[in-house]
């Protein structure tokens, strides 16, 4: 019965670990989940930048929320060129 409880005692202990998941594994998990969704790997990046500097399409967050994973979408699988970047509606307000 001792054994029992410590072993729940560790796996509560350390459930708040596991949920920290490191940035590289999230932004693998949304790299695949956006490929099955039949975006080729050439037409999207995705970046981690600190919370403050997120701007664009966040499409996931890792470390605590300290970090963002901003989407962009690229054109022609191009990089540096002509990338259009996905954004919220606050990132594309129209100039008159």
């Amino acid at each position: 019965m001792k054994k029992a409880l410590v072993l729940a005692a560790l796996l509560l202990a350390g459930a708040p670990l596991a949920a920290l998941a490191s940035c590289e594994s999230v932004k693998a998990d949304i790299s695949q989940k956006i490929v099955k969704n039949g975006v080729p790997e050439s037409g999207f990046k995705l970046d981690i930048v600190p919370s403050d500097q997120a701007g664009g399409l966040v499409v996931g967050h890792c470390e605590n929320d300290t970090q963002k994973i901003v989407y962009t979408r690229l054109s022609n699988g191009d990089e540096g060129g002509d990338a259009a970047q996905a954004g919220t509606s606050q990132d594309s307000k129209n100039a008159q």
